[in-house]
């Protein structure tokens, strides 16, 4: 069922100050959640669907409430909680001990700076990429679905039964998922199943570590089969050959979880790392013809609605005026500017204090729209949620160390001469970061506004809300984190609780690689001719199989994420697959499969949210497992329960969406 054209000039309630108030709160609630599941998982999750769910549900009881204005309220909720991307650069700052914390303002300004050009960015990007574009945007795609399902204005007189079903299914992942949290932490149920062994007779080491996690297991229904299938040849190569390669060739001692993990760590991500830098390279060379001709339509609309042509215009047509646009971004670059120049003092890089104001807002914006398209070309193909912000991230922050150095940029401190430069290098990737994160869901967004006839210019005001929000919200919540858990790598942190933060430790290595010059660039062009493999491989299947497919830059993130992460993702991704296939067999597939979308993110939330409520208990209380109610000599009782009760507690839930999509069909 699709939405039915209206005229430009139909009046209709859309963007309303009820709306973005109840969109601000519930960014409060998802953007905690994501830089808490984003700093353990090194994965974000989308949050318009949960977040249209639960907007439907209040304005229910508003008669003048539409379709349109929940769209205006998961886009608020889900700009911000995109926006928690950040965390996969600056963290960098406290692991190599520039920063101790996150300083509120510095914080709040690369996020809302960065994030508002990301918005301005995405308007001529969307007729390139939503409008032109036959990206199938799964999760723009979905929360469309239910936006329609739930309230639409041609809504069919099941919707309300359609709706209720839907949110039983959010309501039941989001409590199962948080009470599982809950259990984990009170140590009855372990959190993850692991194993490492030596791998022959010359030191060489390997294992695989599953995390019992909910919210893991829902990104793998919510990516697909295919991106889980090529995120599990990732992780093969990486310890099915790169681990027992490398330490083998280091002929280690020691532990084999230790002697696997330092391979990984030190050698193996820097695989992944080429790998979806040369993904990441090629798909920008795939937009330059798309992006040119999203930009000549906007301004071909821009020119129509000045001649006092715009009613002539469909509504999904009208984004924000060009020149606004455009008068926006130059405003960004203010901020922008002085931040840079504050930090290139504070970083003892002073004598070139013009030299990095200027490159550096010349590098923001280049690099900034390059990188909004290629993050948002891989969110319409696969999801924001594993678009490979990551993989960019890499790319723009080796990108920016070598031009410091080619640049001749010494710092003035002697001692901290490398760390000033690393730390520049970094705080200039995290404002480009910013930007690419908002284009990252924009475009997620903005595909659902189309789907739903929405007004682009109030989506996009919305989005900008939304930055704002978020951007308040990251820095609390990062200090609160840091101060509970720590992060991976940090000096005088219990490893054993550290977040991992992988994408922010890769980063920072990288940076301090290019920088000190002691980066092994042989691992990263291995890694780079493996993508082009990939790509080539991907291109085969594509020609010649209907629906096969192996992102190269999945296949990156199975290499350079830990198995604790990746294989739980590829479960889901097979458990997801299963569902959807059984689905087919009842009387309404489509209903169905919409429920398993909306319990895998129901999961997501629940234990996100969790997550950091317990990070707050650790802080106030001062006890590193403050719920624990058994010692470590539990530890093997745990794994069993807790396996058994995961395998268990999930094959129920699928059962009981799947026994509730039947139910609603024949209703």
């Amino acid at each position: 069922m699709s939405a039915k054209p209206l005229s430009s000039a139909t009046p209709r309630t859309e963007l309303t100050v009820r709306g973005l108030i109840i969109g601000v709160v519930i960014t409060l609630v998802f953007t905690a959640a994501n830089v808490f599941f984003g700093l353990k998982a090194g994965l974000t999750f989308a949050t318009s669907i949960p977040a249209a769910v639960i907007s439907m549900a209040i304005l229910r009881g508003f008669k003048d409430s539409t379709m349109q204005e929940n769209n205006i309220v998961q886009t608020v909720a889900s700009s911000a909680g995109t926006l928690s991307a950040i965390i996969f650069v600056l963290p960098g700052l406290v692991m190599i001990g520039w920063w101790t914390g996150f300083p509120f303002w510095v914080t709040f300004g690369i996020c809302a700076t960065g994030g508002i050009l990301g918005v301005m960015y995405t308007i001529p990007l969307r007729r390139a990429l939503v409008t032109d574009s036959d990206l199938p945007y799964p999760e723009g795609v979905a929360c469309a679905e239910v936006l329609k399902v739930g309230g639409g204005d041609d809504a069919v007189a099941a919707s309300d039964e359609s709706s209720k079903s839907g949110l039983f299914a959010v309501a039941a992942g989001t409590v199962v998922s948080a009470v599982f949290a809950v259990v984990v932490a009170t140590k009855v149920f372990a959190g993850s199943v692991a194993q490492y062994f030596h791998v022959g007779d010359r030191g060489g080491a390997s294992g695989y570590d599953f995390s019992l996690s909910f919210a893991l297991l829902a990104v793998g229904h919510l990516v697909g089969l295919w991106v889980g299938l090529a995120m599990l040849l990732g992780a093969l190569i990486a310890w099915g050959w790169a681990v027992p390669h490398y330490t083998m060739l280091a002929a280690a001692t020691g532990a084999a979880v230790d002697v696997a993990q330092a391979a990984w760590s030190t050698k193996v991500r820097f695989l992944g790392a080429g790998t979806i830098g040369v993904a990441a390279i090629w798909t920008l060379a795939k937009l330059v013809k798309p992006v040119i001709s999203g930009l000549s339509s906007a301004m071909a609309s821009s020119r129509a609605r000045k001649a006092g042509q715009g009613d002539t215009l469909p509504r999904t047509e009208h984004d924000m005026p060009i020149g606004i646009v455009g008068l926006i971004s130059l405003l960004c670059l203010l901020p922008i500017g002085w931040l840079l120049g504050d930090f290139s003092v504070a970083t003892g890089l002073g004598a070139h204090l013009w030299l990095l104001v200027i490159g550096g807002l010349v590098f923001v914006v280049i690099m900034g729209f390059l990188v909004s398209a290629v993050c948002g070309y891989m969110a319409g193909l696969i999801g924001s949620s594993n678009s490979p912000l990551s993989g960019v991230g890499i790319l723009v922050v080796i990108i920016a160390a070598l031009l410091l150095l080619v640049a001749g940029v010494k710092s003035e401190l002697a001692g901290d001469a490398g760390k000033g430069l690393v730390a520049f290098a970094l705080f200039a990737t995290s404002v480009v970061f910013a930007v690419a994160t908002i284009a990252n869901n924009n475009l997620q967004d903005l595909k659902t506004g189309q789907l739903v006839d929405a007004t682009p210019w109030k989506q996009q005001v919305a989005l900008v809300v939304g930055v704002l929000v978020g951007a308040a919200v990251i820095p609390p919540v990062l200090d609160l984190l840091n101060e509970a858990y720590g992060f991976a790598g940090m000096p005088g942190v219990d490893p054993a609780r550290a977040l991992a933060a992988p994408q922010a430790g890769l980063i920072s290595a990288l940076a301090q690689g290019v920088i000190q010059g002691n980066i092994d660039w042989s691992l990263i062009i291995l890694g780079g001719a493996i993508g082009v493999a990939l790509i080539v491989l991907d291109a085969v299947l594509g020609r010649t199989t209907r629906s096969a497919a192996l992102p190269p830059l999945a296949v990156g993130l199975g290499i350079y994420l830990p198995t604790s992460t990746t294989l739980m993702i590829v479960v889901g991704a097979i458990v997801g697959w299963y569902f959807d296939k059984r689905a087919e067999r009842g009387p309404k597939p489509e209903a169905t499969k919409q429920l398993g979308v909306l319990l895998a993110s129901g999961m997501i939330v629940g234990e996100s949210i969790i997550g950091v409520v317990i990070a707050a208990i650790v802080v106030f209380s001062g006890k590193g497992a403050p719920l624990a109610l058994v010692g470590d000599g539990f530890g093997t009782a745990a794994i069993w329960i807790g396996g058994i009760a995961f395998v268990a507690v999930n094959v129920a839930l699928y059962r009981w969406v799947a026994r509730l999509g039947r139910t609603s069909a024949a209703a």
